[in-house]
């Protein structure tokens, strides 16, 4: 009788711990949060959505997006698109850019990226709707197949969120909602990684900036350039 008993007092427990883990699963662990940071101003810094500058932003689809008291509407149609700024281009810059997305809504910063190729000629900061997931080379703030952020600091859809990148040689930093969340140095790349055939040490010095328009609904403001 002692067998059955047993076998019993196992199921009970096997059951309770069950239970346990679905009721972890129910109440996750507090995540940090972050805040805007502040749009900067002063000396260098240029408004890309200005009046001058916004007629300057560029795609090869019509209606993919609009400006409105100065924000950026990217309207959600598909199929992708890349809408670049033909301003200028960039070698060594800080960025600033706030951003609001729609629920599962994917985007994206490429920079130093050639136009034509911004997928494999570029890298991009990854903008998506990754709200609560655990950081991974996909979610919002990584460097696009290539580096996690070390936190997914991406606020619920909606709500609006602030990016911050500055690269320097051969330096990225990433900062999201006023937490650094990547601060890469690419002349370790020296091997193909991720999506990438070419190194990413091996890839151009200077190129433009574009904003993915991924067929989701997004809203993008207060874009700030300066070179350094």
């Amino acid at each position: 009788m002692r067998r059955p008993i047993a076998i019993a007092m196992l199921a009970v427990l096997a059951f309770a711990w069950v239970e346990a883990l679905h009721a972890g699963e129910e109440e996750p662990l507090p995540r940090p949060v972050g805040e805007l940071t502040p749009v900067p101003e002063g000396a260098g810094w240029v408004d890309l959505f200005d009046a001058d500058n916004a007629p300057l932003w560029e795609v090869d689809a019509e209606n993919r997006f609009a400006f409105q008291d100065g924000v950026m509407h990217i309207f959600g149609n598909k199929p992708t698109r890349y809408i670049h700024y033909a301003g200028d281009t960039y070698e060594d810059f800080e960025v600033h850019l706030e951003f609001k997305l729609t629920e599962r809504a994917n985007s994206g910063l490429m920079f130093r990226a050639a136009p034509e190729d911004p997928v494999y000629q570029g890298m991009e900061i990854q903008i998506l709707d990754s709200y609560g997931e655990h950081p991974n080379y996909h979610t919002c703030g990584s460097l696009y197949d290539v580096a996690a952020p070390m936190f997914n600091m991406v606020n619920k859809p909606g709500e609006w969120n602030s990016l911050d990148v500055t690269v320097k040689g051969k330096q990225v930093v990433v900062v999201m909602n006023g937490w650094k969340v990547l601060d890469l140095d690419l002349s370790k790349m020296t091997m193909p990684i991720g999506k990438f055939p070419t190194p990413l040490n091996d890839l151009p010095m200077v190129g433009s900036l574009l904003l993915q328009d991924h067929g989701d609904e997004v809203w993008f403001r207060n874009m700030r350039v300066r070179k350094l």
